[in-house]
């Protein structure tokens, strides 16, 4: 009978992911983690006046439209995400996250910092973590963004929900040489032009084919001048901040690209 029940046992944690291993670990996360290093590579460096981020934009066949794909996605005007792993999961993840700083924004009149963003994703990702019935988010996300508390951060989130702030990272299948290229070339006086070539760099490292503006994706994060910042950096047109992250257009990428 024991050797029975601990068989059982066995195979619940294998599959359940409310019961721990008898090793302590919540082996649906790592299967998760493993969906996230199987997506294409992504990746963030944070420079003296911004944050870049990057990722592959392949598809498996040419007769799919590649100008409806978004793997960098606008969350708010100062916040930018980009993911590695389960597409439809970070679709999700980014509705919940743009539903939260409009939230935020109707509460405060201004929009979350990034940490309190990172936090409420974050918190979501780890409600998935104890709940019957659901599984783990497949996905790894890099959260750039800027604000007036902590200036331009970087951060980290995975599966299980846990999130740090990073100078520079990667996630996806070619995350460790990634990371480990990132270390070679990074330094914490790195301007945002430099940063964006070393991105382009790292990402070439591991490329499969020919990079090109239409297989590469690219989000900015600028830091506004104490001018604009004197000026409350607001558009008067709107009346709502300007955009300090955005979207690089391919023939940005393009230019960067022939360098």
């Amino acid at each position: 009978m024991a050797n029975a029940d601990g068989g059982a046992y066995r195979q619940v944690h294998l599959y359940s992911l409310t019961v721990f291993s008898p090793s302590g670990k919540l082996v649906q996360i790592e299967h998760a983690l493993a969906a996230v290093s199987q997506g294409t590579t992504s990746l963030g460096i944070k420079a003296s006046n911004g944050i870049v981020i990057a990722t592959e934009k392949k598809t498996s066949s040419i007769l799919i439209d590649d100008s409806v794909i978004d793997k960098v996605a606008v969350i708010c005007p100062n916040i930018g995400i980009v993911y590695s792993g389960m597409g439809p999961d970070f679709r999700v993840l980014v509705t919940k996250a743009r539903k939260s700083a409009q939230a935020y924004w109707k509460i405060y009149g201004t929009y979350p910092p990034t940490r309190v963003l990172t936090q409420e994703i974050a918190t979501v990702m780890q409600q998935a973590t104890q709940s019957g019935g659901v599984r783990p988010y497949g996905v790894s996300l890099l959260v750039a963004g800027w604000d007036s508390h902590r200036g331009p951060t970087l951060y980290q989130v995975d599966p299980s929900g846990s999130f740090w702030a990073w100078k520079a990272s990667a996630i996806g299948k070619n995350m460790v040489n990634a990371k480990t290229f990132l270390e070679k070339r990074y330094n914490d006086d790195i301007s945002l032009e430099d940063a964006i070539h070393t991105a382009l760099l790292t990402l070439k490292e591991g490329f499969e084919g020919q990079m090109t503006e239409k297989t590469i994706e690219i989000g900015v994060v600028t830091v506004p001048t104490p001018e604009e910042l004197e000026a409350q950096h607001t558009d008067s047109a709107t009346g709502r901040p300007k955009p300090t992250f955005r979207k690089l257009t391919e023939e940005e990428v393009r230019d960067y690209l022939s360098l």
